[in-house]
């Protein structure tokens, strides 16, 4: 018998990625109930035992077939549920938004959008570029233009737009809580010049004053010791699943979930808004920029 309400988990979270968290989720309610061992689901269907684990965990695309079989397996009989759960397997199947863009993506780049779009709290620390989420257009196009932005080609060009995109998150029907720390050096680097520096902070000061997103600015003699470099921590609406930290670098990227992980980092995060001036005065601190730019 089926646990909980796929359906309606699935309608209040957003995109293909959202709706596979919460299958996998529910795949792992209904083998649990079942009293079935992930080794035991894997070779139910010529899998492993880390095959059953990165479904529940929605790291990986479900193949109809195979969640047909597990749903068998774990006693899931009632046609209809079985075809509204087969129907939402499909459903996470169809490509996201960021589709069009996949032949400039790296597939280690596509599973983070998709986390992004699932994800009910970004919590995320820069100490080099304003966060891609909060970036301006011309911000971002200094950047991925490597500060040449009048030689940019269509490549460029589409990259910019691809971020662009992504920032739609933060404006739709339940938006996911951005809460934001980035370096006094962040707005220090003149990034595209002085007008793009300074547009760039009027929209985080834009951003910040009723959009859900928190801001906070670590002053010069607090940088550098909380935390050696960037990252973004996801946080889900479905309870059973873990936080995500998500740490990017030249050729590829981690994603790391296990508690210790996710506690240091927790603690470091809460570290950096201990040392970064509060949202109010980060605000000014943002003024004051402004004012001598």
């Amino acid at each position: 018998m089926a646990t909980g309400d796929p359906e309606g988990s699935a309608e209040r979270e957003g995109g293909p990625t959202a709706l596979r968290i919460v299958l996998g989720s529910q795949l792992r309610r209904l083998r649990e109930a079942a009293e079935i061992t992930r080794a035991d689901a894997g070779y139910n269907i010529r899998g492993s035992e880390s095959k059953i684990s990165r479904m529940e965990l929605g790291r990986v695309g479900l193949k109809e077939r195979d969640v047909a079989d597990l749903l068998t397996m774990y006693g899931m009989v009632d046609e209809d549920a079985r075809d509204k759960f087969l129907a939402m397997v499909r459903r996470s199947n169809e490509p996201g938004w960021w589709h069009r863009y996949n032949d400039l993506m790296p597939d280690w780049f596509q599973d983070f959008v998709g986390l992004e779009e699932a994800a009910t709290r970004i919590l995320t620390y820069e100490n080099h570029f304003v966060p891609g989420l909060l970036q301006t257009e011309a911000y971002a196009m200094a950047i991925a233009s490597h500060g040449r932005p009048e030689k940019a080609g269509p490549e460029v060009r589409r990259r910019v737009s691809l971020r662009m995109q992504r920032q739609r998150v933060l404006f739709r029907p339940g938006a996911p809580r951005l809460w934001a720390v980035i370096d006094e050096s962040v707005l220090r680097r003149p990034i595209g010049g002085r007008q793009v520096l300074l547009d760039q902070v009027d929209h985080l000061l834009s951003v910040t004053k009723e959009a859900p997103i928190t801001l906070q600015v670590v002053p010069f003699p607090l940088s550098g010791y909380a935390a050696e470099g960037p990252f973004t921590m996801l946080r889900f609406g479905e309870p059973d699943l873990p936080d995500i930290v998500y740490l990017e670098h030249l050729s590829g990227a981690l994603y790391l979930d296990k508690v210790e992980e996710l506690e240091s980092y927790s603690r470091v995060f809460d570290r950096l808004t201990v040392d970064a001036e509060t949202p109010d005065r980060s605000r000014q601190f943002l003024m004051k920029v402004r004012a001598e730019l």
